[in-house]
């Protein structure tokens, strides 16, 4: 009922933003954006997926029936619409030279397969703008996804696994100064958060009293006589979680996991061609829709149930080209990543914690074509992934290296229609 009377608001909102859009009340301007997308896709195989595989992290590993016979070597299909978005963005007078921003972005993705077609808060922030300087707070792109360098995939996981994929609650001030911008944010946790032993939750984070902490810098190389254009930079950040309050044992405990996650990324513009690139370097990142995740390092009390931690390690990089035609261009995705293992030994025979744990490695290439007519996209991709699937076992890998892999692929096949408001 809670959503129903959310919805209702919000599309009265868009009803007034579309008779708003582009005039100015007291001062005060509300504009309307948004697309109409209908997704049509094809797999070779059973996926690793978000709402009914419309969002795609990786192929499913295999399971054998009593033949053994592979029970996730079969293909699927699906025509989904619910990436359909929606946004309002105002704009508020200046006042004492500060320019006021607001902007809410609403999805129908819902937020579990049981909610899909549900309307979802994807973005809700107010941002006030000075000079050379800036102070978000609200929900928006965790600054580990550069909204300048990202995939221009045609998939809705926009390059995830290998890209880092999440929106959070945030403070978030940048400072501009020339060609440089210093970013520095504090991030909480909502519908992306760390899993643990009480499944995917923000508790953990929240109960470590301590936000997710990044600082960032970026550079930028602009033509005025739009020459070749480049925007380069990196950043760090330091994220604790506390997986459990009391052990199996019934003994309090504050154990923490600590993790640093640094970061590259480069954007070539160039005449022909558009170039994007990232590295990353993260531990315990399965908050950001990577594999990773956390173990055992160390039992301080066997009677109680105490325990030390360390965070696994994720390697993951990515490389992006696309023509710059208008109404034709052709793109390539390529992706890998890693998974390094723990800070840490690990306890023998004990096991990992997080997403994707049992994956060695991963890695991805999409070719794709769009066709952009007026307000109308066509976008073909075709998408094929591989993994290498293991077991997680601590006592003949100490680190939580999946051992003994076999590889697993999937192709997908998927066509995009976009109308954009």
């Amino acid at each position: 009922m809670k959503r129903k009377a959310l919805l209702l608001v919000i599309l009265s909102a868009i009803s007034f933003g579309v008779g708003a859009q582009k005039k100015e009340n007291n001062d005060v301007t509300v504009k309307l954006g948004g697309f109409i997308k209908n997704d049509f896709f094809y797999d070779t195989r059973q996926t690793v997926t978000a709402r009914e595989g419309h969002f795609l992290l990786w192929p499913a590993k295999p399971s054998l029936d009593i033949e053994n016979n592979d029970i996730n070597d079969v293909s699927s299909f699906n025509f989904l619409s619910i990436q359909t978005r929606l946004n309002l963005t105002i704009e508020a007078p200046v006042t004492y030279g500060v320019k006021t921003t607001g902007h809410v972005e609403g999805a129908f993705f819902g937020h579990s397969n049981a909610d899909i077609n549900g309307f979802r808060l994807r973005h809700a922030f107010v941002k006030f703008e000075w000079k050379s300087s800036e102070v978000l707070f609200g929900q928006f792109w965790n600054p580990l996804f550069v909204t300048s360098t990202f995939p221009d995939v045609v998939s809705f996981n926009t390059g995830c696994p290998f890209q880092a994929f999440s929106r959070n609650p945030q403070i978030r001030y940048t400072k501009t100064a020339g060609n440089f911008k210093i970013i520095a944010a504090a991030l909480s946790q909502r519908d992306f958060a760390n899993v643990g032993p009480q499944g995917t939750s923000s508790s953990y984070l929240r109960n470590a009293a301590m936000p997710d902490m990044h600082v960032h810098a970026h550079y930028s190389i602009s033509n005025p006589d739009a020459g070749p254009q480049f925007i380069f930079g990196g950043g760090a950040a330091y994220k604790k979680i506390v997986p459990e309050l009391v052990t199996a044992q019934n003994y309090k405990t504050n154990a923490t996991v600590k993790g640093i996650t640094y970061m590259g990324f480069v954007r070539a513009m160039l005449q022909p061609v558009t170039i994007k690139a990232q590295y990353l370097m993260g531990q315990n990142v399965s908050d950001l829709l990577m594999i990773g995740g956390y173990g055992i390092s160390q039992i301080s009390d066997q009677t109680k149930g105490l325990v030390e931690y360390a965070p696994l390690r994720t390697n993951a990089y990515w490389l992006d080209v696309h023509t710059n035609g208008q109404a034709f261009q052709l793109g390539i995705f390529f992706g890998m990543s890693e998974n390094l293992g723990a800070t840490k030994d690990l306890v023998a025979g004990s096991n990992t914690i997080g997403l994707g744990t049992d994956i060695k490695s991963l890695y991805r290439v999409s070719p794709r074509l769009i066709f952009n007519s007026g307000k109308a996209r066509f976008a073909l991709e075709c998408e094929y992934t591989g993994a290498k699937f293991g077991s997680v076992n601590t006592t003949e890998n100490r680190k939580g290296i999946p051992v003994n892999v076999q590889d697993v692929s999937n192709l997908r096949l998927l066509l995009g229609v976009y109308l954009f408001i």
